[in-house]
C-alpha cells in the first residue's frame, strides 16, 4: 500500500508532462497549418501579392513585425494572459505564412514538397530522440546556439557578397544546427513540463505556447535550409 501511494505522485506528474507536451505539439501543428493556409492564400491572390511584394517597405515591414512579435512573446510570456499569448502566436504564424508565400512563387512545387516532408521526417526523428534519450543535451544545445549565431552573421555578410557557394554552405550548416536544436529544445521542454504547476492552467498555457513557438521556429528554419539545398541540387 505504501509503495502504491508513493508511486501515485510520479504517475500523476508523468501524466501532466505528457499532457503538456501534447499541448506543445498540438499548438505547433496548428501554427504550421495557419502558416500553410495563409501562404497558399497569398500565393493564389494577385491582389495580396501586389500589397505584400509590390513595395519593399511593406515586405520588410512585415519581416520586422514578425521579428518583433517573436521577441515580445518570448520576453513577455510570463506577463501575458493565456488568450493574448495564443493570439500573438497565431498572428505570428499568419504573418509568417504571408511572407513565406514567396516560396510557392519561386520554387517548384515538387521541390517545396520534398523539402517539407524531409524536414518533417528529420524533425520527428530528432524530437523523438530528444524526448527519449538519457543523455544530457545541454552542451550540444550550447554548441548549436553558437552555430546559429555564426549562421546569422554569415547570412548578413552574404547579403553583400551574394555568393551562391556561401549560401550553400550556410544552408548545409543550418540543417545540422536546427536538427540539433530540435533534439535539445525537445529535451528542455520535457524538463519544463516536469516543473509546470498542476493547479495553474494559465501558466501551463503560457508554457505550452512558448514551447510551440520554439519548436515551430526549429521546424520552419530546418525546412528553409533544406529547401535551399534541394533547389541548388536541382539547378
Amino acid at each position: 500500500m505504501l509503495g502504491r501511494n508513493a508511486a501515485a505522485p510520479n504517475v500523476r506528474r508523468a501524466e501532466l508532462v505528457n499532457a503538456y507536451l501534447r499541448g506543445v505539439y498540438g499548438w505547433m501543428m496548428l501554427g504550421l497549418l495557419v502558416t500553410a493556409v495563409f501562404a497558399m492564400f497569398t500565393a493564389t491572390s494577385p491582389a495580396i501579392q501586389q500589397i505584400v511584394f509590390g513595395s519593399k517597405f511593406t515586405f520588410f515591414g512585415l519581416i520586422i513585425a514578425e521579428f518583433g512579435l517573436v521577441m515580445y512573446l518570448s520576453a513577455r510570456i510570463a506577463k501575458l494572459s493565456a488568450g493574448a499569448a495564443t493570439g500573438l502566436f497565431m498572428l505570428y504564424s499568419a504573418l509568417n505564412g504571408v511572407t513565406l508565400s514567396a516560396i510557392l512563387l519561386v520554387y517548384a512545387a515538387s521541390t517545396v514538397s520534398s523539402a517539407f516532408f524531409t524536414a518533417a521526417g528529420m524533425f520527428g526523428a530528432m524530437s523523438l530522440y530528444g524526448m527519449t534519450t538519457k543523455r544530457d543535451l545541454t552542451s550540444m544545445g550550447s554548441f548549436m546556439m553558437m552555430g546559429l549565431f555564426g549562421i546569422i552573421i554569415a547570412m548578413v555578410v552574404n547579403i553583400f557578397l551574394q555568393s551562391s557557394a556561401m549560401q550553400l554552405v550556410i544552408s548545409a550548416i543550418g540543417v545540422i544546427v536546427f536538427t540539433g536544436l530540435t533534439a535539445y529544445d525537445t529535451q528542455r521542454l520535457a524538463e519544463m513540463g516536469e516543473s509546470m504547476p498542476a493547479d495553474d492552467a494559465t501558466a501551463v498555457r503560457r508554457g505550452t505556447i512558448l514551447g510551440a513557438l520554439t519548436l515551430y521556429l526549429d521546424f520552419i528554419n530546418l525546412f528553409l535550409m533544406l529547401l535551399r539545398l534541394f533547389a541548388a541540387g536541382r539547378e
